[in-house]
């Protein structure tokens, strides 16, 4: 029986009070008990703001679709995630960009990372993930030894970056994902110093041009519209955010789970092939991180589970979407082979990346990294193994991101 039936262990108080994460980690219990009763009533967010939250996996597809539902959440009074200064607050962030502005922006970078320009990057990726798997093989601290210094190292080589910069990626990002109210002036302090610094690589790459990311992103434009200096700034501000934690955690999160269940890690260094699809029930299962986006509908909209209306903010739970039972038989059950190989099978997919109009568009990039991070584990560490009791792993508490604080393995050789 997989390990996931653990007793619950000892845990730092979780921001999300209504949306306790599993006994090993996420997905919360409470998913399932939303999905069954309430899958569109109130949750109260770390921040104390209370919204309703939609849960199913075909309401929150219709939302994210619906030419209604705006990024806009910077009128008074609008809800947000935590407390302090945030990511909503920002109107030149492509994140929080409507049509038209958002759809110039999408069409000027719809060439940036196509599958043909992320696989010119997959063999230093692979090389990279080798160079760190083989630093396993005597055991260590996955997290540390693995999970961060790989985005981290590849997102400063395609940005074109010296690595000695890491450290100061890691404490901007982790600035940017705390609940903690203790952190609203040193997240304001990182804020101005990150997006400094993305300045500075931006002037950087317009004065000595390059073939780096940064390259790529001052040469995106169409025949009308070219990215101004702020934002490109904001792009690669928000590469790095979203290509250095993000991509971290879900390494970690899946790790812990791939050896937590013995026999889907079994079948994956058996059969190294199963790694695409791996990925995918990894960020179904794990994924995204977080415990949803905002949305506001500037018309009322019916769902399936009730009516939004207009000027409503509805909160959505994308891992409790990925947890529908109506999309996904047994929900709870973490299964590598989930998902079809078979490109001519249709199935409904997870919405770790979103859909409709703000789709991730590092998406091709996670998951050639994600692909990657665990051919590398598999193929060249095939005894990998948890060093400690999986109850005794413990995770973050006051962060958007739920992830394992340390993860020590050992074991890697057969």
């Amino acid at each position: 029986m997989p390990l996931d039936s653990a007793s619950e262990p000892t845990r730092p108080v979780c921001p999300w009070p209504e949306l306790p994460p599993g006994p090993l980690g996420p997905p919360s219990p409470a998913f399932a008990d939303r999905h069954a009763d309430a899958p569109f009533a109130p949750l109260t967010l770390p921040s104390g703001d209370s919204i309703r939250a939609v849960v199913r996996h075909e309401d929150a597809r219709l939302v994210m679709a619906h030419s209604a539902a705006s990024r806009n959440l910077r009128y008074p009074g609008a809800p947000r995630i935590s407390k302090g200064v945030s990511l909503e607050d920002d109107p030149t962030s492509i994140l929080n960009m409507d049509a038209p502005e958002h759809t110039r922006l999408r069409r000027i970078l719809s060439g940036t990372f196509t599958p043909r320009q992320i696989g010119t990057w997959r063999p230093r990726v692979a090389e990279i993930a080798a160079d760190l798997a083989g630093g396993l093989a005597g055991g260590g601290d996955l997290v540390e030894d693995f999970a961060f210094p790989l985005p981290s190292l590849v997102i400063c080589e395609l940005l074109g970056v010296p690595k000695e910069d890491q450290a100061r990626f890691r404490r901007w990002t982790g600035m940017f994902l705390s609940t903690s109210d203790g952190t609203v002036d040193d997240r304001m302090t990182a804020a101005i110093e990150f997006m400094g610094y993305a300045a500075e690589l931006v002037a950087a790459a317009r004065e000595t041009p390059g073939d780096d990311l940064i390259d790529v992103l001052v040469r995106a434009r169409d025949t009308d519209d070219r990215l101004s200096e702020e934002e490109l700034t904001k792009l690669v501000f928000g590469l790095i955010l979203a290509g250095h934690e993000t991509t971290a955690s879900l390494i970690s999160r899946g790790v812990f789970r791939l050896l937590i269940n013995p026999d889907q890690w079994a079948t994956l260094t058996a059969d190294p092939e199963l790694v695409p699809r791996a990925v995918e029930e990894i960020l179904r299962y794990d994924g995204p991180g977080g415990y949803g986006v905002l949305r506001r509908m500037t018309e009322a909209v019916e769902l399936g589970s009730g009516r939004v209306e207009a000027g409503e903010a509805v909160f959505l739970m994308l891992p409790a979407a990925n947890q529908d039972p109506a999309v996904f038989a047994e929900p709870e059950r973490f299964d590598i082979t989930r998902f079809s190989g078979d490109p001519e099978v249709p199935q409904q997919g997870h919405l770790s990346f979103g859909h409709g109009p703000h789709y991730c568009l590092g998406a091709n990039l996670a998951r050639m990294e994600l692909q990657e991070a665990f051919r590398a584990l598999a193929t060249r560490l095939p005894g990998l193994r948890l060093a400690a009791d999986p109850a005794d792993v413990p995770w973050t508490a006051e962060a958007i991101i739920h992830r394992p604080v340390t993860l020590p393995v050992e074991g890697g050789s057969r």
